[in-house]
């Protein structure tokens, strides 16, 4: 087999500059992979680029992703975030310098004067429910996203769900649209393992764990309403722990947490970091995500792979994501969400779901998305090529 030509691959990387949630985590983890020698792509050149007019990428970044240019530029954000989604300008080479297809992590393309374009688009949300959204996403999103999904030359998604959202309600064709799903953390098989000596859950103790920004999307409301509701039956359950930033369309809820009676008992922890999330999951006796929708859920798959057991909503991609590791739950069902709650909380349950879990975590590998990522670009630079003939 002829090998592909090498191919010059610039990543933005601003979405981890910062807290490295879902995009962030995603961005990092796929450079990586897409640096890790192979046998059909050893000599791609993977770049990250990062530009910020205060914030600067970690010096531990070169050594956490080895074979990784890191580009990090000086300029305000803002202005230039908003000059390249509205005047597409300037080019991204004038920036991070030459590429061959450069790879947005929002679905609004970066400009260039060569590369190939391609965006992500992890989920539709903000066209539906751009009132559960917050700054770019809410200002830009929704008025560009059409036109910059059929001026890019390819799109990637993390999910079958996702992908068929993006053909139906943007009106691609799917050969354009490319599922790069995350893969599951290196860190979580000895996650996984700590879990089987000890047990699993803090021994009976733990804690029930909402991983993910606090916002109405994400159904904190009725998560909280649905622990009410287990504490009744369930007067020994678990603490509930919520890691994530608080995000202005869920601060009421929070706020409504100090003057319920079960406050004590709710914890809200902030942004949590990739160590304070592995403690996290080792001690929890299950991970609630019961999102009214998802493009993915990456907690989910991060939960699973840890051996730890997990209730979901039926909603987005997550029965896909989950597999049969879960039985989804309508997120308006508060009695259903907190009756899975309860069911996970019996030793067998919890026990059938771990090995369901941790089987369908292996399906997940950050070497598979390098390999799906490289067939976007590949399909990228031929119809840029195309469209330039």
């Amino acid at each position: 087999m002829v090998p592909f030509a090498a191919v010059r691959i610039l990543l933005d990387y601003r979405p981890a500059l910062r807290d490295r949630t879902g995009v962030g985590e995603y961005v990092h983890e796929l450079a990586r992979a897409l640096a890790a020698p192979t046998a059909s792509a050893a000599t791609d050149e993977i770049a990250v680029f990062t530009a910020s007019w205060k914030d600067r990428p970690s010096p531990q970044l070169a050594t956490d992703l080895p074979g990784v240019s890191v580009i990090d530029r000086r300029f305000p954000v803002r202005g230039l975030t908003w000059t390249w989604n509205r005047l597409q300008w300037p080019p991204v080479e004038w920036i991070a310098g030459a590429a061959d297809v450069v790879h947005a992590q929002s679905p609004l393309l970066i400009p260039s004067s060569r590369a190939a374009q391609v965006i992500t688009i992890h989920d539709l949300h903000f066209l539906s429910h751009p009132d559960r959204t917050e700054a770019e996403m809410r200002r830009d999103f929704p008025a560009l996203v059409r036109t910059h999904a059929h001026r890019a030359d390819h799109i990637v998604v993390p999910s079958h769900y996702a992908a068929a959202e993006v053909v139906r309600v943007l009106n691609v064709t799917r050969d354009r649209v490319t599922v790069c799903s995350p893969g599951a953390p290196g860190w979580a098989s000895a996650v996984a393992t700590d879990r089987a000596v000890s047990g699993g859950g803090g021994g009976g103790g733990g804690s029930i764990l909402f991983v993910g920004t606090l916002d109405a999307r994400k159904n904190i409301g009725g998560l909280l309403r649905a622990y009410t509701r287990l504490r009744v039956c369930r007067r020994d359950a678990p603490p509930l722990l919520l890691a994530g930033r608080v995000a202005d369309a869920g601060r009421a809820e929070v706020a409504r947490l100090k003057s319920k009676p079960l406050g004590s008992d709710i914890k809200v922890l902030g942004y949590v970091s990739n160590d304070e999330r592995r403690d996290l999951y080792r001690t929890a006796r299950m991970l609630v995500l019961p999102s009214f929708d998802e493009g993915f859920g990456l907690p989910v798959l991060e939960a699973m792979a840890c051996g730890v057991p997990v209730v979901v909503s039926n909603r987005g991609s997550l029965p896909e994501v989950a597999g049969a590791a879960a039985i989804p739950v309508d997120p308006e069902d508060v009695e259903g969400i907190a009756d899975e709650m309860e069911r996970l909380l019996d030793q067998d349950a919890a026990t059938a779901a771990v090995s369901q879990g941790l089987a369908q975590a292996a399906r997940y590998t950050w070497a598979g998305s390098a390999c799906s990522a490289r067939e976007a670009y590949r399909a990228a630079i031929a119809v840029h090529a195309a469209r330039r003939s």
